[in-house]
């Protein structure tokens, strides 16, 4: 994955003033826990100006007539997900309103910097929680990863 190429864009989600949290590999990276991805993952708030505001942070960082096909009604209804290729990359970037009962506004988040750019990211517990509970075998590593680093971390949530 092109980091560079994330913290551009997330550099151009914050400019443009999008309501975002970054979970996932990503997030793992900011909380200390390296492990290699082809996707970068992105909770959304799902509204349609926030969803206007991530078209144009994606056009800053890629010339792509493609993000005008992103649409709102996507990521607000029943299949809450959206993943976007951008071109001439080599990974994903995922975008979601929704994970189970799991909302924006569920997410508890922090902001963390990162060579001056802030970026909101998923806290180690929430990202504990959501990997533990998961059923993949990478998510359940990451929770132990998680746990080694953080031995505040409490349960084994079936690891």
């Amino acid at each position: 994955m092109d980091f560079d190429k994330v913290f551009a864009f997330i550099d151009a989600m914050n400019r443009e003033g999008v309501d975002y949290i970054t979970f996932g590999a990503v997030a793992l990276c900011f909380q200390g826990v390296v492990r290699a991805s082809t996707d970068a993952d992105f909770f959304i708030r799902p509204e349609r100006t926030n969803i206007e505001r991530l078209k144009r942070a994606l056009r800053c960082v890629w010339d792509d007539p493609h993000v005008d096909e992103i649409c709102a009604d996507d990521l607000i209804g029943d299949y809450p997900l959206i993943a976007y290729g951008p071109p001439g990359e080599t990974f994903n970037v995922d975008f979601l309103t929704r994970l189970d009962d799991i909302t924006y506004d569920s997410l508890s988040s922090e902001l963390i910097e990162y060579e001056g750019i802030a970026i909101r990211v998923a806290t180690a517990a929430k990202l504990y929680e959501l990997k533990s509970n998961s059923v993949r075998l990478h998510d359940k590593a990451d929770a132990l990863r998680l746990r080694a680093k953080y031995p505040w971390l409490e349960g084994d949530a079936g690891l």
